[in-house]
């Protein structure tokens, strides 16, 4: 597994490829599709993340002393943002995501580029996504 500033470094590459965000959108649209199946019976109201105006389930686990995360979201950019966040922060360990700073998210330009209410969702998932961590630490 590649370390975790080298897959950063692979979105940051992937994501500068495209000059227009629209073209971006169809590559988070693209991760969306890809990102693995979520069982309908996990989609609960514990696994919400709150804050999001779409609803965005996010699963984990603690396995050999690595978070795993699986989500799913019934809007299809919603769907790719928590898809480019698990390609990077899945199967890191607690300590590793805690200590982020998440600074790809503004390298990608994706911040500014989401309306205030995408934006706000992408804060509540990386904020959720950092508690996780920091609650397995």
């Amino acid at each position: 597994m590649d370390s975790i500033e080298e897959a950063k470094a692979a979105v940051i590459d992937e994501f500068s490829m495209f000059d227009e965000w629209l073209d971006k959108y169809e590559l988070l649209i693209e991760k969306g599709k890809n990102l693995d199946s979520y069982p309908e019976e996990a989609k609960t109201e514990d696994r919400l993340i709150k804050g999001c105006q779409s609803r965005v389930w996010l699963d984990w686990k603690l396995e050999d002393g690595r978070l795993s995360f699986s989500a799913d979201s019934d809007a299809i950019i919603t769907k790719g943002i928590i898809s480019l966040l698990i390609e990077v922060y899945s199967g890191r360990t607690p300590a590793e995501i805690s200590g982020d700073d998440f600074g790809f998210i503004e390298e990608i330009g994706l911040k500014e580029n989401l309306s205030p209410t995408r934006a706000n969702g992408l804060v509540s998932m990386i904020e959720r996504i950092r508690t996780i961590a920091e609650e397995n630490s």
